[in-house]
């Protein structure tokens, strides 16, 4: 993980305009008439509705979709009390993650009122602009006040993630941790270390949960809170003990969880030591956890221990549950957030750990095989299946509990938005990059004398996706990158025609030579081979010198895909490889394949197509629901391309029952399930909406994507190799930039799980 400087955060929060937020239309205002019906005299209409029933708001405005971020500054993430405007910082980084995780708007308010009263007047004058509230940054004890008078009188959700975030996130962890222990949460002895507003909100939550309060032992900066103590506040009176014990080490002794929300080295060994079997400790104080990782992990070989950071397993995030908590309350015009929702919460991702873990994750992390147990009692923070499992275990309680003004019936339909938020607005690529900078790997990048493909290295060594490696002239590089006004530090430059490492060339030739031999392949070809950059590139990967290559095309891909078949091979189990393209639009995420290796249209080329496409999809943590698309339905053009991909449709009905697929269709009846399932009710994709659409002939991919693309409707990632035996993937020398960005991205992520979990973009 690269190191945050003050430089980088300044010059971040500074550049290209100032702030990490900003609002956008989202209707047409081109014209006047356009204008008219935004503003006067056409808003007068939705203003006397929502006038009748005040629930129209949420019809007609944005209410039911934007949150307020609402500080006074008083505790600002570990800053203390700076002030209010010294907090919009943070609180613009808030709203800034309700964004990207769950594609809910957001406003930061920062409210210069300490006064506790006034201050909640203040929000309540305010609240009907939002469909929810979110306290942040409070000092206690004032912020259980203002909670506690904001849910009276605002009839919208209002949560202090400071407190309820952390005991949802810990909870779920908590149980997990039980579960693994062996142990039962109403015979466990639980001691607090702490005794603010995330501590109280955490200890009270665990009791809804099953924790008997007689086992409860709290602590603060003068010690065990008892009965002997005077002057208690009425939040640590509700947990001061019997118990004739006055230090944390007496507390420890004997106990089974430890939670700590206080400060840094508080805890020793030896208190780990003189903890009951199988205990567990969450070690929560940031940045530096109560007792050290190392240190904790050493004391005993039985324990689990967990941290607020993200260099230590199991976590303790609140990005795990907020964004879509807000999520679920928001979508069903919830009242309030009430224990029934967060107890809903906690048990969705406490069971969301349960389930297998997407390659992709497992790669991110340097993983093998991550899966529930000592080191994984969480998921993920980049797990992309949060969004769907906790906001409907959240909007679910909400209806059951009587507090939704909005009931959700369709619940398959409501998870489709919520799938198709993962990639609106980059979220998906987002996603990736954060991904692939856990890990960056050692990426090849062809045609490094071309402006797009060394800006495109630069852009992403900078991002921090991956070490990039340029092939190409030295000198044409340097004056390229004087001319486009960039440096080339920390870029590694190879000219394979006068590469300084002249074994190197003689290693790569006899390899090739080696593998190759039976099909006609001598040395003196395979040298002079390796003068091409293409070939160098991945003969880099297929000696290990390099984690994977990015090859640039021009308008004739075929010559570079021969070289990958030579250099690289088809997997095993396959006959070709292929090219897919993710097209992220406000619609959803969806898959086309193949959009750039094979040109002709038949049978088997498409059951390859489909096979790889179908994994790569499930590689990308999504369920494929695919159509074999064409411009016929279901046989009823019997001419060479629709009966090629009704051969293949039924090929793969017989050998791969499990796979959900079906065709062949034309394109409109893929993507509108109701006319399909009308005029053709026998088809497998019933009540299913479609991502993963597998093109009859490159023609038609092709076609399909670009005009996406330059109508605006799309953003594309891609073209994404799947097929080959190792990380090789191309693209235009051509393409934009970004373009490049993102397959290197994808190619740094696909060497990881290559690494870590096996071939995964490729499998059976």
């Amino acid at each position: 993980m690269s190191k945050v400087t003050k430089e980088m955060a300044l010059d971040y929060h500074k550049g290209n305009r100032p702030g990490k937020i900003e609002t956008i239309p989202t209707k047409p205002y081109s014209s006047q008439h356009d204008l008219s019906l935004a503003y006067s005299p056409g808003v007068a209409y939705p203003c006397l509705e929502i006038e009748a029933n005040s629930q129209d708001a949420y019809e007609y405005t944005n209410k039911g979709n934007l949150v307020a971020v609402i500080s006074n500054g008083t505790a600002v993430l570990g800053l203390g009390d700076i002030g209010a405007e010294a907090g919009k910082p943070v609180m613009e980084g808030k709203a800034l993650l309700f964004k990207i995780f769950a594609g809910l708007d957001c406003f930061d308010i920062e409210v210069n009122e300490k006064d506790p009263a006034k201050f909640v007047e203040i929000v309540k004058a305010i609240s009907p602009t939002f469909g929810g509230i979110n306290l942040e940054d409070i000092k206690a004890p004032e912020c259980f006040e203002i909670e506690t008078r904001l849910k009276e009188k605002c009839n919208i959700p209002v949560m202090h993630d400071d407190q309820h975030g952390t005991a949802i996130i810990s909870a779920a962890g908590l149980l997990n941790a039980l579960e693994v222990q062996g142990k039962r949460i109403e015979d466990v002895r639980l001691v607090v270390n702490g005794a603010g507003a995330a501590a109280v909100s955490c200890t009270k939550l665990y009791i809804a949960l099953g924790v008997r309060r007689e086992n409860i032992v709290m602590c603060d900066s003068r010690g065990v809170i008892n009965r002997k103590r005077k002057n208690l506040t009425p939040q640590k009176a509700e947990f001061a003990t019997d118990r004739d014990i006055d230090t944390l080490e007496q507390a420890m002794v004997g106990a089974d969880v430890f939670l700590g929300l206080s400060v840094k080295d508080v805890v020793t060994q030896e208190m780990v030591r003189s903890m009951a079997d199988r205990p567990i400790v969450f070690a929560l104080a940031n940045p530096n956890p109560e007792i050290e990782y190392t240190k904790a992990i050493e004391s005993r070989p039985d324990l689990i221990f967990a941290t607020g950071r993200s260099d230590y397993p199991n976590q303790i995030n609140n990005v795990l549950g907020f964004p879509y908590i807000f999520r679920g309350a928001l979508d069903c015009s919830a009242t309030a957030i009430n224990e029934e929702m967060k107890l809903a919460a906690v048990h969705a991702i406490a069971g969301l750990a349960k389930l297998p873990v997407p390659s992709v994750v497992n790669a991110a992390y340097n993983m093998t095989g991550i899966s529930f147990g000592k080191e994984y009692i969480l998921p993920k923070p980049l797990d992309p299946r949060l969004l769907t499992t906790v906001a409907p275990a959240v909007a679910k309680a909400a209806i059951a509990s009587g507090v939704a003004r909005r009931e959700i019936t369709d619940w398959e339909q409501y998870n489709a938005k919520l799938n198709s938020l993962m990639g609106y607005d980059s979220k998906l690529m987002r996603r990736f990059t954060e991904l692939a900078k856990c890990h960056p790997k050692r990426v090849v990048i062809g045609e490094g004398n071309t402006d797009n493909m060394l800006l495109a290295a630069i852009e992403a060594m900078r991002e921090g996706v991956c070490q990039p490696v340029l092939l190409g002239n030295e000198e044409m590089i340097a004056k390229r990158a004087a001319r486009l006004g960039v440096k080339l530090d920390g870029v590694e430059i190879i000219n394979p025609r006068n590469d300084r490492e002249e074994p190197r060339r003689i290693r790569f030739a006899t390899t090739l030579a080696e593998k190759k031999g039976r099909e006609g392949h001598t040395y003196r070809e395979s040298l002079e081979k390796m003068f091409d950059r293409n070939y160098f590139g991945m003969m880099m990967v297929e000696t290990g010198e390099a984690d994977a290559f990015v090859a640039g095309t021009y308008s004739n891909n075929s010559e570079v895909t021969e070289i990958a078949k030579n250099v690289i091979g088809i997997r095993p189990s396959f006959n070709h490889f292929a090219t897919m393209h993710i097209m992220n639009t406000k619609k959803g995420v969806y898959y086309l394949a193949d959009t750039m290796i094979n040109e002709t249209e038949d049978c088997d080329t498409l059951v390859d197509i489909a096979r790889l496409t179908h994994c790569a999809v499930k590689y990308f943590a999504s369920e494929p629901v695919m159509a074999m698309v064409s411009y016929s339905n279901f046989g009823s053009n019997r001419a060479q391309s629709p009966d090629a991909v009704h051969r293949a449709v039924e090929t793969l009905h017989e050998r791969y029952p499990e796979m959900c697929v079906d065709g062949e269709m034309q394109v409109n009846y893929a993507l509108n399930k109701d006319i399909r399932d009308k005029h053709y009710p026998f088809n497998r994709l019933f009540g299913k909406d479609v991502n993963t659409l597998v093109f009859p002939n490159l023609n038609a991919s092709s076609s399909a994507y670009r005009m996406m693309l330059e109508m605006g409707l799309a953003e594309a990632i891609g073209p994404i190799q799947v097929g080959l035996n190792k990380s090789v993937h191309f693209i235009s020398a051509e393409a934009r930039v970004r373009d490049i960005v993102n397959l290197i991205t994808i190619a740094s992520i696909d060497a990881c799980t290559r690494q870590q979990v096996g071939d995964c973009l490729n499998d059976k």
